[in-house]
């Protein structure tokens, strides 16, 4: 495999679904609180002008439905267990030119692209049309490309797997959860120490 890479294709005016991430990785906010900094929240509404007369009723609080929190709960619990077995997996890491991780910048995020085996690798190549040079690769194992290799890159950065393979791809943003709290972009600071 060659010895160069680079950064992804950057598409401008398009929403980064790191809040859709966010919002699975970390519970729901609960009435009345302010959801994680990294999580989209409608814009308020102005408050309408009071009634001439006091009002005695109250509008019922917003609650999900029954169906629309379980699919929530459901999705939730299908990441978890696909982090996990990221996280247990050794994956490919393709390298550039200076041996370091192959990234695309997408979204405002750095992405490290890591792939399950070297026909998804294959594909990768293929659709940057880049598949009769050779690539060199890592077997790193997922937890530490998460724990270690993220981090250390000193810019908020997730990692894409098996980005190139038909609806197969997975990414896993710089969200608390998923990342070590000092790299994800929803934790808060408070006097230098982060909280949730």
């Amino acid at each position: 495999m060659a010895d160069h890479g680079g950064s992804g294709p950057q598409e401008r005016g398009r929403r980064s679904r790191l809040d859709d991430y966010a919002e699975m990785a970390e519970p729901a906010a609960a009435d009345g609180e302010t959801p994680p900094s990294g999580t989209a929240s409608p814009t308020p509404a102005p408050a309408p002008e009071p009634p001439e007369q006091p009002s005695t009723t109250t509008a019922p609080a917003t609650v999900p439905a029954p169906a629309e929190s379980e699919d929530i709960a459901r999705a939730r619990r299908e990441f978890g267990a696909l982090l996990g077995e990221f996280r247990r997996t050794p994956v490919l890491v393709p390298l550039d030119k200076d041996e370091a991780p192959l990234v695309g910048d997408y979204g405002g995020i750095r992405w490290i692209y890591a792939f399950s085996d070297e026909s998804a690798l294959a594909r990768f190549a293929i659709a940057r049309g880049e598949g009769e040079r050779e690539w060199e690769y890592r077997r790193v194992l997922g937890a530490r490309l998460l724990d270690a290799g993220v981090p250390a890159t000193g810019v908020p950065t997730g990692v894409a797997l098996d980005v190139g393979s038909d609806g197969d791809g997975v990414l896993f943003p710089p969200v608390t959860g998923i990342v070590p709290d000092a790299a994800a972009v929803d934790a808060e600071t408070v006097d230098g120490e982060e909280t949730r």
